[in-house]
Formats: structure tokens, C-alpha cells, sequence
């Protein structure tokens, strides 16, 4: 009777941190939401509202590595109990990030309404954080049922994230070669790519321990990456 007590209440408290995870989920898609569209409408006061209310996605992370440790420390979980707290506590530090990513994109939006837009850029953008939202929101789907096969097509839907951040990273690099005038703004707009790009490499991680926590183990296949930014030289014949 005891033992079942201790089960119940340990399934309880559980119960409780995933709530709060999937409460701080619901708050970074709405804040890539948010600060995207802040961006697309030129909307300042929405840019600082994101900014604002990041502080409430670090509050969550920090009650639920509270509760993690805390329940770790008392109920002393084995096998498939603690590998669901360790994974928690992961998407946890994974969703923070995202989160300050949106806070980033935000910080810049004061220089980028002051400048007309560049070509699509904003579009490309726009449609880049709609991939990583849905992915933030499948990928929290697959955690709440438990499916491996909606986390790991989370994984493999990141490539076409970079693939996006590839051809607008050739784009803005012709406008900053054609007109030199536009390198401030071209280099904000590359940084918000970057930080939609990173979001999406974090929404990666979630899956990943989603399958840990599911199966016990790590994905064995190599995900696709195809951001490829880092290493793109520059040449004169991209003007032409």
C-alpha cells in the first residue's frame, strides 16, 4: 500500500513538470510568433512586448529544474522515471534558448524598421519561423504521446530550415555587394536568419531526447545538415 502511495505521488509530481513544460512550449511558439510578425508589420511596441515577457520562459526553466532535482533527490526514480526527468530537464534548456532567440531577433527590430525592406528577406524569414513553429509544436506533440516517428520527422524537417538560411545568405550578400549602403541592415537580416536557424537546431535537440526518453537511446542515423553559411566564400561573379 505504501509503495503504491509513493508510485501515485511520484506520477503526480511528474505530472506537474511536464505541465509546466509544455506551458513554457506554448510560450516560445508564441514569441517566434509574435517577434515575426512584429518584423513583417514594422510593430516596435510588439518587438518590445517579446522582449518583456521572455523573463516568464526563464522562470518556467528554472521551476522545472527545481522540481526535477527536487524530485530526483527524494523519489531517487530508475530506467524509464529518470531518463523522463533528465530528457525534461534538456527540453527545458532547449526551449530557453529558442526563447532567447526570439528576444534577439526583437533587439534588432529598432534599426530594421527605420530601413525599407530588402527584396524578399522578410518573407523568406517569415516563412523560415513558420517552419520552426510548427516544428516547435509537432515536436512537443510527439513529447506529450510519446511517438518517435513524429519526433524524428521533426529532425529531418530542419534541413529544409537551412536550406532557406543558405539561399538567403546568398541573397543578402549580392544586395550588400551591389549597394554598400545596405550592409548594416543585410547584416541584422543575417543575424535573424541565424537565430531562426539555431532555433530550429534546438527544436532538433527536443526530438532527439523525445526518442531517448521513448526508446531508451539516441538516434543511430545521421540527420541531415545543410547549413552550410559558415563555410560560403565570396565571389566577384555573384554580382552578375
Amino acid at each position: 500500500m505504501e509503495n503504491t502511495h509513493i508510485v501515485g505521488a511520484f506520477d503526480k509530481d511528474l505530472k506537474k513538470i511536464e505541465g509546466l513544460l509544455l506551458e513554457m512550449g506554448g510560450l516560445v511558439e508564441l514569441q517566434m510568433a509574435d517577434v515575426m510578425m512584429a518584423l513583417v508589420k514594422r510593430d516596435t511596441t510588439l518587438g518590445q512586448e517579446v522582449r518583456d515577457k521572455d523573463h516568464r520562459i526563464d522562470a518556467l526553466e528554472q521551476k522545472i529544474n527545481e522540481r526535477a532535482v527536487r524530485l530526483l533527490a527524494l523519489r531517487q526514480p530508475m530506467a524509464d522515471d529518470l531518463r523522463m526527468i533528465i530528457a525534461i530537464m534538456k527540453v527545458s534548456a532547449s526551449l530557453e534558448r529558442i526563447g532567447d532567440y526570439a528576444k534577439n531577433i526583437a533587439k534588432r527590430l529598432s534599426v530594421l524598421v527605420q530601413a525599407p525592406p530588402i527584396g524578399s528577406s522578410e518573407k523568406t524569414l517569415k516563412r523560415m519561423s513558420d517552419l520552426v513553429q510548427l516544428m516547435v509544436s509537432d515536436v512537443l506533440d510527439s513529447f506529450l504521446k510519446r511517438d518517435i516517428e513524429l519526433a524524428d520527422d521533426v529532425r529531418h524537417r530542419d534541413e529544409e530550415v537551412d536550406l532557406m538560411n543558405n539561399t538567403l545568405f546568398r541573397e543578402l550578400l549580392t544586395y550588400m555587394m551591389e549597394d554598400p549602403r545596405s550592409i548594416s541592415v543585410c547584416m541584422h537580416l543575417l543575424f535573424i536568419a541565424k537565430n531562426i536557424e539555431r532555433a530550429g537546431d534546438h527544436t532538433t535537440s527536443i526530438a532527439e531526447q523525445v526518442h531517448y526518453m521513448a526508446s531508451g537511446s539516441l538516434p543511430t542515423d545521421e540527420r541531415s545538415k545543410s547549413d552550410i553559411t559558415s563555410t560560403m566564400a565570396v565571389h566577384p561573379d555573384m554580382e552578375s
